[in-house]
């Protein structure tokens, strides 16, 4: 999943492809690098990003997503908003990626019901702080892997509850989303233990903070998030070889690389090399 950030505040890219014109080349080149889907989000929620309104969030992503699905591009709409979320299927998007699981609109999962479409609920526990003081005091766990699965349970039956076929369930433990670092490369070593909630998994990694501060100079600042791309790559392989479903990155190339390698590698894992221990390579 390539990102496609029609915002001036992103983190990452924040103006880069504000302009329609310029957001639309870049959609079509990420595809070319080998993306499988292009997310279109209008909105940041980079700590301390200020909402904006639905009609500015419609502004933003609605004819980027339209002009990309026209080119067949498979196109997926990042937002909290069911207005947001109907208005970008109908114009061609294909998967609805919600960082606040469904919860913060209460009109999402109905939506994702009626529509059928699938849909990424993410684990968040800051939803309505959005990067506020509250959102940090949620970054507390006994034990950050088994917590986020039965939280990812509890909104994987609110959505059933509401009409959500399972299968349309993706589900995302929200790297970076009221967790810090340590709990962000504790869920990465035990990716495998989402397996048991039977959902396909995404993984968000790219670029954020935690990945610059393991890159960190002698001055102790994080990395630019421009020489983070290596360290998401190598996330990407992880991820594979857990068998993630999806990884969503600003650079597709060398993920799309980094996640063939993986699923070559998980592929014979599976299978047995049928070697004998000792056996010389």
């Amino acid at each position: 999943m390539g990102v496609l950030n029609v915002t001036p505040d992103s983190f990452s890219d924040g103006g880069r492809w504000l302009d329609p014109g310029a957001a639309v080349a870049h959609g079509l080149e990420l595809r070319a690098q080998g993306a499988d889907l292009v997310d279109v989000g209008g909105e940041s929620t980079r700590p301390g990003a200020e909402r904006v309104s639905e009609a500015e969030e419609l502004r933003r992503t609605v004819p980027v997503v339209r002009a990309l699905a026209d080119q067949g591009v498979v196109v997926s709409i990042d937002t909290m908003r069911a207005s947001v979320a109907r208005a970008a299927l109908e114009a061609g998007a294909v998967l609805l990626n919600d960082v606040s699981g469904g919860r913060w609109d209460t009109a999402m999962p109905a939506l994702v019901a009626e529509s059928g479409a699938p849909f990424v609920a993410m684990h968040w526990r800051g939803v309505q702080a959005l990067g506020r003081a509250e959102h940090d005091l949620a970054a507390r766990y006994d034990d950050v892997v088994a917590e986020v699965g039965a939280e990812l349970t509890r909104a994987l039956d609110e959505l059933v509850a509401a009409g959500v076929d399972p299968s349309q369930v993706v589900l995302d433990p929200g790297l970076g989303f009221s967790k810090n670092a340590e709990h962000n490369w504790e869920l990465l070593a035990h990716l495998d233990a989402l397996a048991h909630l039977r959902r396909p998994v995404l993984v968000g990694a790219s670029r954020k903070r935690f990945l610059g501060s393991l890159l960190a100079g002698p001055d102790a600042a994080p990395a630019p998030v421009e020489e983070r791309d290596d360290a998401t790559a190598a996330v990407s392989t992880l991820a594979a070889l857990a068998g993630v479903w999806c990884v969503r990155v600003h650079a597709v190339r060398a993920s799309v690389d980094a996640v063939r390698v993986g699923a070559a590698v998980r592929q014979h894992q599976r299978a047995g090399s049928g070697r004998t221990a000792g056996t010389a390579l």
